[in-house]
């Protein structure tokens, strides 16, 4: 009972923090207001929450295609250190497999792309929610450039229906099924392959 309380913990701590440093990434990659100045009260949260990682490690993994690499690395870096933690807690491992260590960083990034998964269906309802009561909010601007480039090749396939835009629900559904379908087949995978052992 200590154990899985401690697990619960655990993760739900790292993976917030994961997701923080998510954000950020995504952010800059979708070139969304990120700053306080341009209406964005989170950012100085999310800055001040993930800087005393990211700002060390951007000395070491510049920036690629523009693209803020260190804090993709960092997340990547964090989920493998999570995902240890918690297996090796649960005993759901053997850290004798020859293939565990290439098996952990599999999993740690197929993880990270399952968070990356859940922070859009989070960003997704609050853009929808955002649009219907409040559609002049402050973060409404960030939310809507983060959301954009997945919703409008559904909207241009999805008409409104009375006035309505489902392509917030549908998205959801389809990234759904993505987290059920995919990349729950690679988890198991990379799983086994942290547990490969050779005869």
């Amino acid at each position: 009972m200590l154990i899985q309380s401690l697990v619960f913990l655990l993760e739900s701590l790292g993976q917030m923090w994961i997701l923080a440093v998510l954000l950020r990434f995504f952010s800059q990659a979708l070139r969304a207001p990120f700053r306080a100045r341009a209406g964005n009260p989170l950012a100085d949260f999310i800055i001040a929450l993930t800087d005393w990682a990211i700002a060390p490690a951007r000395r070491i993994f510049p920036s690629i295609f523009r693209q803020d690499t260190a804090s993709i690395v960092v997340a990547w870096g964090a989920t493998a250190l999570l995902s240890l933690a918690v297996l090796s807690l649960s005993n759901k491992v053997s850290l004798a497999s020859p293939m565990f260590w290439p098996g952990l960083l599999a999993f740690s990034f197929v993880e990270l792309l399952r968070l990356s998964v859940y922070l859009f269906i989070g960003m997704m309802i609050v853009q929808a929610i955002l649009s219907w009561i409040s559609p002049y909010h402050p973060l409404q601007p960030f939310f809507g450039a983060m959301t954009r480039p997945i919703l409008k090749p559904v909207q241009k396939l999805i008409p409104l229906i009375g006035g309505v835009d489902l392509s917030p629900l549908l998205v959801i559904l389809l990234l759904q099924v993505l987290l059920i379908g995919p990349l729950l087949f690679l988890a198991t995978e990379a799983t086994r392959l942290m547990n490969w052992m050779p005869r």
